[in-house]
C-alpha cells in the first residue's frame, strides 16, 4: 500500500484527500497549517508534566474523563486482555487544565479543531450522494456545538523491560470519533493495516499530519469510510530507552446525532467507553 502525501494548498487537495480516506482509511498532509512551534512547545512541556508528581492531582474522572490516566488505569483495547503501555492527560475546554504547562495545548486544541472541521467538510463535500443520503444530517453539521472534541496528550514511557509479556504501547485498535488529526510523534512507531491486511509503517516526518477515519463516520457512511485499524509498537535497541509523546486530537459530534438505525453518538460513545475502561 503506497500511501501520497496530500498538500494542503493543492487546489485539488479536498478531492484527493476524500479519495485517500475512502481507499486507504487515512490520509497525510503535508503543508498544513498547524504551527510546528506550537506542538514542539507542546510535546516540551507535557514532557515535564508526565515527569513530575504533579500529573497525579488532576486524576481521571470516571464521569467526564478529563484529566489523567495512569498507566494503571490505561486503556485496553477491544478484544485485548493487556493495558496499553501508556499514560495520557485528557483536554476538553470545559475540563482541567494543569497550572504546571502554559496555554499552548489549549491554543493546538482549538486550531487543530478548526483544521479538523475544515477536512470534515472537504470529506462532506466529495461523499457520492448515495452515500450522503444515508447521513442523518450534512457532517459539518453534526459538530456544531459540540462539546466532546478530545486532545488527548498520550506518553508512553521508556520500556524498562518488566513490561507484561504480550504488553504493547497501543495495541490494534480503531478510533471511536468521526475524524483524527494526529502531527508526527515524537519517535517512530505507528503502523496501521491496508485494505490488503497488512501492517504499514505510517511516515512520522516532522511537518507531517496523519488523519484517520474513526468507527463513527464508518457507521454514518455504512462503511464508504473505512475505519483505520492501527497501533503503537514497542521499539527495540536504544529507541526503547527513549519516551514517546503524541497528541491525537477526535472530532466528536453532539451526542444527540443519529449515526444509524444502530447508534446515536452518544449511544456509541457510551458502549466503546465502557469496553476500553471496563478494566478501571
Amino acid at each position: 500500500m503506497i500511501i501520497t502525501p496530500v498538500d494542503f494548498t493543492s487546489p485539488t487537495a479536498a478531492k484527493d484527500f476524500a479519495e485517500s480516506l475512502h481507499n486507504t482509511g487515512f490520509g497525510v498532509l503535508t503543508n498544513h497549517p498547524l504551527s510546528q512551534q506550537l506542538l514542539n512547545t507542546v510535546y516540551e512541556e507535557w514532557y515535564g508534566f508526565f515527569q513530575s508528581e504533579a500529573k497525579h492531582a488532576y486524576a481521571y474522572d470516571p464521569q467526564k474523563y478529563d484529566g489523567y490516566f495512569s498507566p494503571a488505569v490505561s486503556e485496553t483495547a477491544k478484544g485485548n486482555t493487556k493495558r496499553d503501555l501508556k499514560e495520557f492527560y485528557h483536554i476538553y475546554p470545559w475540563g482541567r487544565y494543569p497550572t504546571e504547562v502554559s496555554a499552548a495545548a489549549r491554543q493546538y486544541y482549538e486550531e487543530g479543531a478548526a483544521l479538523a472541521a475544515t477536512l470534515l467538510q472537504w470529506v462532506e463535500q466529495y461523499t457520492p450522494a448515495e452515500v450522503q443520503e444515508k447521513y442523518s444530517m450534512p457532517l459539518s453539521q453534526m459538530i456544531q456545538g459540540s462539546e466532546q472534541t478530545l486532545l488527548r496528550v498520550l506518553h508512553y514511557p521508556p520500556l524498562r523491560g518488566d513490561e507484561e509479556p504480550g504488553a504493547v504501547r497501543a495495541a490494534a485498535h480503531g478510533d471511536i470519533n468521526l475524524l483524527t488529526i494526529l502531527p508526527a510523534a515524537t519517535t517512530a512507531g505507528l503502523q496501521v493495516v491496508g485494505k490488503d491486511g497488512e501492517w504499514h509503517d505510517v511516515p512520522c516526518d516532522f511537518g507531517m499530519l496523519i488523519v484517520n477515519i474513526g468507527d463513527m463516520l464508518q457507521e454514518a457512511s455504512a462503511g464508504y469510510y473505512p475505519s483505520t485499524i492501527h497501533r503503537v509498537l514497542n521499539p527495540t535497541g536504544e529507541e526503547a530507552k527513549k519516551s514517546r509523546v503524541s497528541l491525537p486530537l477526535f472530532l466528536h459530534p453532539r451526542p444527540d446525532v443519529v449515526l444509524s438505525e444502530r447508534h446515536t453518538a452518544g449511544s456509541y460513545l457510551t458502549e466503546r467507553l465502557q469496553e476500553l475502561h471496563s478494566k478501571v
